[in-house]
């Protein structure tokens, strides 16, 4: 790339901020160009680990985007606080790529969507996920039609909880004073496993259902005494073809990118003339088909430098005038959106509810 993209981080809210400025700062092409939080401390492991110069940090993001104009802002708050963000942000007429999830709802989902349109840039959600050598592989074996039109999705992730880990997946320990002033465990902020993983799992269920929405969704959750949300929850989504699964877990015996915890972290993916099976950080795919039904081994995919990452893709479509598609377009991570916000209904009033839009 000839030009050198100008990027700011904005909010500090959520761990993966550390994860994405890495990326930004490990890119040949990109700069950080400033960061912006309230709380100072928040930003210090970041300005210390890729040395950034006291003149690009700030306090006040106006100041920082009026002083560094950026042409690509980062954004990693709270969730309930997603489309706050990227209306206060949008006006400065900059790519937005916001940290997962979409949104708490689907209404502040859709003003995310409008606020960015209205500047003819581009809004984009990164799903970590998307990134996993093994989903990469599963969607192209899809779209090579190897196991036929796909009918199931079957989806169950999460970790220890996430207090158990900060950026770079450092460990960290839980405590009950960290738990309580935690937004992850606040309901007013969007906390709770089904807002923080349902929709990993309903996007790229979509993405390999090529687009498709269910009718309708039934939604469980757990919800530990003491806390104010849940740490489990179960959702069966009704499409034309039958029933997927997506499930979410705060408490998993292991966090799978250090072991693989029973049940295994990933997807089942089921289709009309085989089956795959896709876990996360693995180095195969699971494939059975009508001439091999006994199954095989898929060794994953050597990804493309730009299909590494959301920082690399990004550019990548950016230096190339494309639009980004895919789970990070706001197409696809609109219908995860309504099967999470469907999910949010079910639960509240136990019972099965049509498709929210």
């Amino acid at each position: 790339m000839k030009k050198t993209w100008k990027i700011a981080g904005i909010n500090f809210d959520h761990m993966h901020m550390g994860d994405l400025l890495r990326q930004v700062h490990e890119h040949p092409a990109a700069e950080i160009v400033g960061l912006s939080d309230t709380q100072p401390g928040r930003m210090q492991a970041v300005i210390s680990h890729f040395s950034v110069p006291a003149a690009r940090v700030f306090t006040d993001f106006r100041k920082c985007l009026e002083q560094t104009r950026p042409d690509l802002v980062i954004l990693c708050p709270a969730t309930a606080e997603h489309s706050k963000w990227t209306e206060l942000v949008a006006p400065y007429r900059t790519h937005i790529l916001v940290e997962k999830p979409f949104a708490a709802t689907l209404a502040q989902a859709d003003a995310m969507i409008a606020a960015v349109a209205a500047t003819k840039k581009q809004l984009i959600i990164n799903w970590p996920l998307r990134w996993y050598p093994a989903h990469v592989t599963a969607k192209r074996l899809i779209d090579d039609g190897e196991i036929g039109r796909v009918i199931e999705v079957h989806f169950y992730d999460g970790n220890r909880g996430p207090l158990w880990h900060g950026a770079d997946k450092i460990e960290t320990a839980p405590t009950a004073k960290r738990k309580a002033s935690s937004w992850f465990y606040k309901k007013a902020s969007g906390g709770g496993s089904l807002l923080d993983y349902l929709g990993y799992g309903t996007t790229l269920g979509t993405w390999f259902m090529n687009g498709r929405a269910p009718t309708e969704v039934t939604a469980v959750v757990d919800q530990p005494k003491g806390l104010e949300v849940d740490e489990h929850s179960v959702v069966v989504a009704r499409y034309e073809t039958g029933l997927s699964k997506f499930e979410t877990r705060w408490g998993t015996f292991a966090d799978p990118w250090k072991l693989q915890p029973q049940p295994k972290c990933g997807f089942v993916v089921v289709g009309t003339r085989g089956t795959l099976a896709s876990y996360d950080y693995e180095p195969s795919v699971r494939l059975q088909t009508e001439g091999n039904p006994a199954g095989m081994d898929v060794p994953v995919d050597v990804l493309a430098p730009e299909e590494r990452g959301p920082i690399a893709h990004v550019l990548h479509a950016l230096a190339h005038g494309q639009k980004v598609g895919g789970p990070l377009s706001p197409k696809i991570s609109r219908i995860g959106q309504q099967i999470v916000d469907s999910a949010v209904l079910s639960a509240r009033l136990r019972k099965t509810v049509k498709l929210v839009d």
